[in-house]
């Protein structure tokens, strides 16, 4: 009777274990769905039971620190340290707490210790070794490379354990954005090889394919997300800006009820909050309805009170700079940059940042150094180019040329290969800037790199006919001298540069130099490209007689120009 009742007893020890376990694993599910809210109170509810569930703290530690109340975390730990001093998962987790706190030395002392404590013949153990990985991998102050040979040595201990793939998946997409996104998939098919039905795994996939706007894998993993979890939240919010942000290319337009119909399920499967209003605003304010977007948005303002998202002050700065209000958009975009943890600020909220500064009246130099930390943020090329091209746009249209000159000269910088017309941009900015000398040394150089091109040559006359005005003999005949040499190799497609930069040496020998016989050969020169013009031959005529007039032993030196030559040459070139 006593051997059948211990049996009955380990039967129901092993019964009441699985069902505190799957417990448990309800509340890590509402983690993976972003349901903060719903997996502290299954944590909360499982310690109400059994004060003493290390595993229930552990987790119960995790659900604050997914809510960002790191201090909440700490108390909890430290408190259960106190009654449990030996309880790795939970030195863990008080590791992971110090991480957060950038106690980085502490947290390692105590990942190690845990380590040592859970070690066995086999090595160390899984559950910890998953842990630390998982702390690393989400503190900013974490190890990353600590963390993947932790989960790499926990996918040995363990092959059966989906989360152990999905953390390690997690860790090398974050140790090289970008690059290690074969490994990061790789690992969450593993996840998927272990559990068919690990549905975040497929969200993970979705994420990786969207940073590679691959946007039909992107959709058929988010929806195989909510297929195998119909209360997955993320999934859903995803789907519903995909379809807010979406043009239809058969009608050029955007389906709203479908972004509608994501958005009324991810408020369904999400912890009720009176900020989820948001998505209706955003709806709203991508259908052009400023105002009713305003009123929503500044309703979730008075209801959230400290506690509103950063991301609802951005929207009322969208919707006020599109309803031509900058001054109230200044407002929200300042308060919303003093709100949002930088790490969370994307290129574009700089871009929107610097539209309203420069439509509210900030100095050119403000908007531009905005530019600048649009495209210090942005880690895609391209992105940084495309928004560098659109800063030079606007300040080009605000003739504010120094600050256009400075935005087409990153983009010199950050090309490998930069275009003579990207170079012939900044030199172009800076001569409408009046930076004359600045714009020539630039077309010197293009000279230099294109001397096949005519670009160079002539940009480079134009700014040392300004600089030298007066003297005009130190740089500015040089220059027209080689516009004119170069433009002799395709007189039918130079013309325009043959006859304004022989026009000029004309007048210029005629006129300052005194040297009616130099003046004459370029006005013979530019009479072979148009015979028949009556000015050019007028002034031919004049400079021939003055040639006449002037004693043998002068005509060939300089200085010998009579004020007949000199009224000669004016008014021919262009």
């Amino acid at each position: 009777m006593k051997k059948f009742t211990t049996t009955i007893f380990a039967f129901l020890m092993v019964v009441m274990s699985s069902l505190n376990a799957q417990k448990v694993q309800d509340g890590i599910n509402f983690l993976y769905e972003e349901r903060n809210e719903s997996a502290k109170a299954v944590f909360e509810k499982l310690l109400a039971v059994n004060p003493n569930n290390i595993e229930a703290t552990y987790w119960l530690g995790q659900s604050f620190i997914a809510m960002s109340n790191v201090p909440a975390a700490r108390q909890l730990y430290e408190k259960a340290l106190t009654a449990s001093a030996n309880a790795p998962l939970l030195i863990v987790g008080m590791g992971h707490v110090e991480l957060l706190e950038n106690k980085t030395s502490e947290a390692r002392q105590r990942f190690e210790a845990a380590l040592t404590m859970t070690r066995g013949r086999k090595g160390d153990d899984p559950d910890i070794l998953n842990a630390v990985g998982r702390a690393n991998v989400d503190a900013k102050a974490g190890d990353l490379a600590y963390a993947i040979s932790k989960l790499e040595a926990a996918t040995q201990r363990d092959s059966k354990n989906p989360d152990i793939f999905l953390n390690l998946g997690n860790a090398y997409r974050k140790a090289r954005p970008g690059e290690n996104g074969g490994l990061a998939y790789t690992n969450y098919k593993k996840a998927l090889e272990v559990d068919p039905d690990f549905a975040i795994a497929y969200y993970r996939i979705a994420k990786l394919f969207e940073t590679q706007q691959n946007w039909e894998l992107y959709v058929e993993n988010l929806n195989h997300t909510v297929t195998k979890d119909p209360g997955f939240g993320p999934a859903y919010y995803d789907l519903y800006y995909y379809y807010l942000l979406k043009v239809d290319p058969s009608t050029g337009k955007i389906d709203f009820a479908k972004a509608d119909e994501y958005a009324k399920k991810f408020i369904a499967n999400t912890d009720p909050d009176v900020q989820n209003d948001y998505l209706r605003a955003q709806t709203l304010w991508a259908q052009k309805n400023y105002n009713e977007a305003i009123n929503i948005a500044k309703g979730i303002i008075s209801k959230a009170g400290d506690k509103t998202y950063p991301r609802t002050y951005k929207l009322l700065a969208y919707c006020f700079v599109d309803n031509g209000d900058t001054l109230q958009a200044k407002n929200y975009i300042d308060q919303y940059f003093a709100k949002e943890s930088p790490e969370k600020v994307i290129p574009m909220d700089y871009l929107l940042k610097a539209n309203i500064y420069s439509g509210s009246g900030a100095s050119p130099e403000v908007v531009a150094k905005t530019f600048v930390e649009a495209v210090n943020v942005d880690t895609v090329l391209q992105s940084k180019l495309d928004l560098l091209k659109k800063a030079a746009a606007l300040f080009k249209g605000k003739k504010q040329y120094i600050q256009e000159a400075q935005m087409e000269q990153m983009i010199v910088d950050l090309k490998p290969n930069p275009s003579l017309f990207d170079m012939f941009n900044v030199g172009l900015s800076y001569y409408l800037a009046g930076k004359y000398d600045t714009s020539r040394k630039l077309y010197l150089k293009i000279e230099e790199k294109y001397p096949d091109e005519v670009y160079g040559y002539e940009m480079a006359w134009n700014n040392s006919r300004i600089i030298d005005s007066t003297k005009k003999d130190s740089i500015c005949v040089p220059d027209a001298i080689k516009l004119f040499e170069f433009s002799q190799k395709d007189t039918a497609k130079y013309k325009k540069q043959y006859m304004s930069s022989a026009g000029f040496l004309a007048t210029y020998y005629a006129n300052d130099a005194k040297d009616a016989e130099k003046a004459l050969d370029y006005i013979n020169k530019m009479l072979v490209m148009d015979p028949t013009n009556a000015n050019l031959n007028d002034a031919k005529v004049q400079l021939e007689n003055s040639l006449k007039k002037q004693p043998a032993n002068q005509k060939s030196s300089n200085g010998s120009n009579t004020t007949s030559s000199q009224s000669a040459a004016k008014g021919n070139h262009e």
